[in-house]
């Protein structure tokens, strides 16, 4: 493979790459794709929220947000077994790994947390990749979490570090580090990306992508989501983020961390299918299954079954 593995990344080089004529990217986040990767495979990946609501957190795009009036019904933590058989119907339905979230700003040890472990384990039992997104931990919570087989542990960094007190200001960035810090010690892989479309400008992307392409080890997943804008949060009113932009940042992450899966997250709804097979080929290789994405909607399994048969891949393999 010729596809170094770096972790040495300037922000010049990576905004010389997202930079180049659109062709040329893509040529290149292809030519890394191919190497580390089967090109016509995509891993189907199922979210569901195990606890919805109610948090603290004053995230400005968050429907779950506390602070903002949308609608949301609070409900509790769902039973173990609930979980596991929807973990289930995933695997069933051809999903190999099942992501689990929980509105909280933090764990606590507890009766909750141990059902968390539970449904850890219950989903490993399926032959199934786990994931889960829980807010803070504590390292003893993420060695715990590496204890029951956790695969992987999603806290993202959501844009860059200059741009994040404009859209969060409950949690610091060094706090979000702390935690990926904690999870790569445990020995869990680190699922880790952000959203576009949050007023952000393209030195922010950048910079989101330079925080992720020089951490050692790189993310072993890095999401790449679409603002979904809800009423009632402050961002109610932006403007979707065009498919190219999508597109740009999707290569960049390619070349700079070539054996990361990249994931085409939230704002596939309001995505093209010809949107879509751009991000494709500019080396994303995941996405997530099912209608909904925790509260926001997503591209049913109908949708993706026939997008990834006109493509010509497949989500079964690799």
């Amino acid at each position: 493979m010729s596809a170094e593995i770096r972790h040495d990344w300037t922000r010049a080089e990576l905004r010389a790459l997202h930079d180049l004529p659109l062709t040329e990217l893509l040529f290149r986040a292809q030519s890394v794709h191919r190497e580390y990767h089967d090109p016509a495979y995509v891993q189907r990946c199922t979210l569901l929220s195990i606890k919805t609501g109610a948090c603290p957190e004053d995230c400005a795009y968050c429907p779950q947000s506390a602070h903002h009036d949308t609608g949301l019904e609070k409900e509790k933590l769902m039973d173990v077994e609930a979980v596991l058989e929807a973990a289930k119907r995933a695997s069933e339905s051809g999903s190999t790994r099942f992501c689990m979230g929980a509105a909280w700003r933090e764990v606590r040890d507890g009766e909750q947390f141990d059902s968390v472990l539970d449904m850890v384990r219950g989903v490993r039992a399926l032959g199934m990749e786990a994931c889960c997104t829980l807010g803070m931990l504590t390292q003893d919570q993420a060695d715990r979490l590496a204890e029951a087989g956790l695969t992987a542990y999603n806290h993202n960094l959501d844009t860059s570090e200059e741009f994040y007190g404009d859209i969060i200001s409950t949690r610091t960035y060094e706090d979000r580090l702390r935690t990926i810090s904690r999870v790569q010690q445990a020995g869990i892989g680190v699922c880790c990306g952000g959203i576009l479309g949050l007023g952000e400008g393209i030195d922010d992307r950048i910079g989101l992508l330079h925080t992720l392409a020089t951490r050692n080890p790189h993310p072993e997943s890095v999401p790449v989501n679409a603002l979904v804008p809800v009423e009632g949060t402050p961002l109610e009113d932006r403007p979707p983020v065009p498919g190219i932009e999508m597109a740009r940042v999707i290569a960049t992450a390619r070349i700079a961390m070539p054996r990361a899966r990249v994931r085409l997250s939230a704002g596939r709804t309001e995505m093209s299918d010809e949107a879509q097979a751009l991000c494709f080929m500019a080396g994303a290789n995941s996405i997530f299954a099912g209608d909904k994405l925790l509260t926001t909607p997503n591209p049913g399994e109908d949708r993706d079954a026939a997008l990834l048969e006109q493509l010509g891949m497949t989500s079964v393999g690799a």
